[in-house]
């Protein structure tokens, strides 16, 4: 009943998150998780952080936490922000840096939180075209002027930017906040952490959900000048000065700790990814140059959402996406070796009957 709503309640299109099925158990490859789970030495942090100190609020300013992230990506501290997931921190960034009455920019195929957030925060924006190949042009991020938001890699395609991309957009756009969501960059393309001493205006933003595997525990960081992070911190302790729990920053520092086991874990996806893309075109699929963690991809006779509701029905989730720009290819995650052979196989059976 929404005779209580309010009218920003009632006019919201929310965003909708990948489908958690409860009724049967299916092979999951349709939001990103990281098959391979998370660090031992992250299992033990929280254990041995589940005590009687758990009846205490957790440290506001997550200091440990983002002296390990500081000592880890080799920047200062007072350039790191930490919130509850890279979702959080992208609410906070768009709060903290967009004004309404100035057009921010995005493009018109990107992670779909953006448009969400900008409704959210009556904030005016306008989306760029990708090309053919589904790049993104970096001319006609210029249009705005409010700010610039872009994932590289970019969701759902995959496709990186290089990092020379980057640069041209920062230099063209100093007056401007740059927020450049990273939430992939552990399984392909150059992180733009380096740039941030050089530019200001650049907001770089991390997930722990995909690489290192901690999805459930919902830990996100900011790197850019201090007077960007310092903008968040403003907003985040006039929202909520208590964003990170106790057992999440045990993980996240933990997590920060064990680099070689994430290596590990990050070529054993790569690997996998390469193979299954190589299936995938030998079975006359069209597949972009994927730098993340999944493959967006499109059958040359098999309509997307017909080839979506049949592995569903086989048990086997991926993202089919109602975008009329998209809306013949699905999103396939990553996962196991024996996940990813089970999903070739039920295509060719599906080839077989179409």
């Amino acid at each position: 009943m929404k005779k209580y709503w309010s009218r920003l309640a009632a006019g919201l299109v929310p965003y909708v998150p990948g489908e958690q099925p409860k009724d049967k158990k299916y092979i999951k490859l349709n939001t990103n998780e990281n098959p391979y789970g998370p660090s031992p030495k992250v299992l033990e942090a929280v254990r041995q952080a589940t005590d009687d100190m758990l009846r205490l609020y957790p440290d506001p300013s997550c200091s440990a936490l983002i002296d390990a992230a500081a000592e880890s990506y080799g920047v200062g501290r007072d350039q790191i922000f930490a919130g509850n997931g890279s979702d959080e921190v992208l609410a906070f960034a768009f709060m903290a840096f967009f004004d309404p009455g100035r057009r921010i920019i995005f493009p018109n195929i990107t992670y779909s939180f953006y448009p969400v957030y900008a409704l959210l925060f009556n904030l005016d924006y306008v989306t760029t075209p990708l090309d053919s190949e589904f790049n993104i042009p970096t001319e006609g991020l210029m249009k705005g002027s409010g700010g610039i938001v872009l994932a590289n890699p970019n969701a759902p395609t995959g496709k990186a930017m290089p990092l020379s991309a980057i640069r041209g957009i920062l230099d063209a756009s100093p007056d401007k906040v740059v927020i450049v969501d990273e939430a992939y960059i552990d399984y392909g393309g150059e992180s733009a952490i380096g740039l941030i001493n050089k530019y200001p205006n650049l907001l770089v933003i991390h997930t722990f959900s995909k690489s290192r595997a901690l999805a459930g525990m919902r830990i996100g960081l900011a790197f850019g000048d201090s007077g960007l992070i310092q903008a968040l911190e403003n907003v985040k302790n006039s929202f909520n000065s208590y964003t990170l729990d106790r057992l999440a920053i045990a993980a996240g520092i933990a997590a920060l700790q064990d680099p070689e086991y994430y290596r590990g874990t990050l070529q054993r996806v790569l690997a996998t990814r390469e193979k299954f893309v190589n299936d995938l075109r030998e079975r006359d699929f069209y597949v972009t140059d994927s730098s993340a963690n999944f493959v967006f991809v499109s059958h040359k006779t098999i309509r997307a959402e017909e080839l979506f509701k049949r592995l569903r029905q086989a048990g086997i989730l991926v993202r089919y996406f109602r975008d009329p720009l998209i809306d013949n290819y699905l999103r396939i995650s990553i996962g196991k070796d024996e996940e990813m052979k089970a999903l070739v196989e039920e295509i060719d059976r599906i080839r077989g009957r179409a």
